[in-house]
Order: C-alpha cells, then structure tokens, then sequence
C-alpha cells in the first residue's frame, strides 16, 4: 500500500469515529490519546486472530482441547512429571500449557482467568477460589554429611536455625512458611543465598553454602549423587498440603475436568 493510500485510510477512519488519531506536524506525525488507544485494541485483535489460527490448527491435528496449567515448583517437580505422562498418553487429544510459578501468583491466575486451573501449597490466601486435595509432602532438613547436624533421626527446627540456609525466592510458600515458623520461634534465618529451584538448592548445600529444607520427595535423588543427608523436622508444620484449584470446577471446560479427575486419581508417588 502506498503512503498515499494508507494516509487515506486513516482520514476516513478519523471520520468515521469522530476523533483525531494523529498529531500531524511537519516533522511527523504521532498518536493521540484515541490513537493509542485504537492502537492497543489492534494488537489485540491482531494477537486474538494469532490464537484464533494456532487453536484452529490444534483442530487440524487432533487437539480437541487446551488446559491451562500453572503450578508451583513442589508440585512440578515432584508429582506432575509421572501425572502428566499418563494423562497424555491416556488423552492425546488434550494439549496441556504448563507454568510454573509461586502459589500466590497461581491462585491470582485462576482468579484472573490466565489460568483454568492451579496447583499449590496450603496456606495460600485463596481469595474465593475452590479448592480440592491434590498430593501432601513432608518437608525435611538437608544438609551435607559431615555437617554437625548429620546422623540424627530428627531436630527441632530451631537447632537449624543455628545455621545458615540457602533458601528459594522470599515470594515462594515454601519460603514464607519457614519464615513464619522462625517468627513465631521468636528468631531469624540466617540466609546465604537463594535460588529459584531445589536442583540449584540442592548444589548449594551440596557446596557448603549452608542448609535447606525441602519436600522429602523432592530431594531422594540428589542425596547419593551429591553427598547429602535429610534429617527429619519435629512438628506439625512439616506437612503440606497441595491443592488442585479453580474458579468454580462445576464450570470448567470438560478438557479441564477430565484432567481434574485423573489428576485426583493419580497414585501418590513414593516416599
């Protein structure tokens, strides 16, 4: 299209909603409010027909729906992987959109509609969503084996607390919950680093860079490969609960529910 034509175009567009849309000098042009405002519908409607044609071809290939997963890094890595692969090999037709994130951004993504359903930690404000149990875990103490600590069956956290933690990112459940447990003992923990994965936690620990506590299920693999040990923590707190979430699951899309169903029906894994 020519300069000449395009200008036209954006005359008569000008004319039909009554507005300016460009702030026309001899230097150039630029938009006006209106003019960014119909921009950013543009892109939207530019990026919906993008959807449009990407959904349209899932058709194409057999895809007869799309869930919107997001969990959070407990769930990814402990209990998803095996769930997951028998659910697409049960349903093949079903394309699963995974994300993992912290709990609280998960519960505001099924809150928001970014998400279909969520999976998370107990004690998660849950802003009206409904909830259901997934998977529980216990939450242990790891640590190198020649570390002070090694070798004994179970510690009150607060003997940890006399060591420095690696720890995940400050905004995870799993982070809050320590540093609430340190509160309420009337301490602080003593963090050295943090990281975004319990791979990297796990390396951490496994350098010296202090202590760390995760999910039991979690760690197995790491402890043989990397040296390591996990001692068991006294009290309540330790276990978690997991929760499979949605805005209201009588109204999900029927992709989503068969995934709610098998998800409910999974075996616990081991450990």
């Amino acid at each position: 299209m020519s300069i000449g034509a395009a200008s036209k175009r954006i005359v008569d567009l000008e004319s039909a909603v009554g507005v300016p849309l460009l702030e026309r000098h001899s230097r150039g042009v630029k938009l006006t409010l209106a003019g960014r405002a119909l921009q950013q519908h543009a892109q939207r409607i530019l990026g919906d027909i993008e959807q449009m044609g990407a959904d349209l071809s899932d058709y194409a290939r057999g895809i007869i729906g799309v869930v919107r997963l997001w969990a959070n890094t407990s769930a990814t890595t402990q209990f998803l992987p095996p769930d997951l692969a028998r659910f697409v090999q049960a349903n093949n037709g079903i394309r699963i959109e995974l994300e993992e994130r912290n709990s609280s951004e998960i519960v505001h993504a099924v809150l928001d509609g970014r998400a279909d359903i969520g999976i998370f930690a107990d004690r998660t404000p849950l802003l009206g969503i409904q909830t259901l149990n997934y998977r529980h875990d216990r939450l242990v103490l790891v640590l190198p084996k020649r570390h002070p600590l090694a070798g004994r069956r179970a510690i009150d956290f607060e003997q940890a607390l006399e060591f420095e933690f690696v720890s995940l990112s400050a905004d995870t459940s799993l982070a809050q919950r320590l540093q609430g447990v340190a509160e309420t003992l009337g301490r602080r923990m003593r963090l050295r680093i943090r990281v975004r994965s319990f791979d990297a936690m796990c390396q951490m620990v496994a350098a010296g860079l202090g202590v760390a506590v995760l999910p039991a299920t979690a760690v197995q693999p790491y402890l043989q490969s990397m040296g390591l040990e996990q001692v068991a923590i006294q009290g309540d707190w330790v276990h978690r609960q997991l929760l499979i979430g949605a805005k209201d699951f009588n109204a999900v899309a029927r992709p989503v529910r068969v995934l709610v169903e098998h998800l409910l029906a999974s075996p616990p894994a081991p450990g």
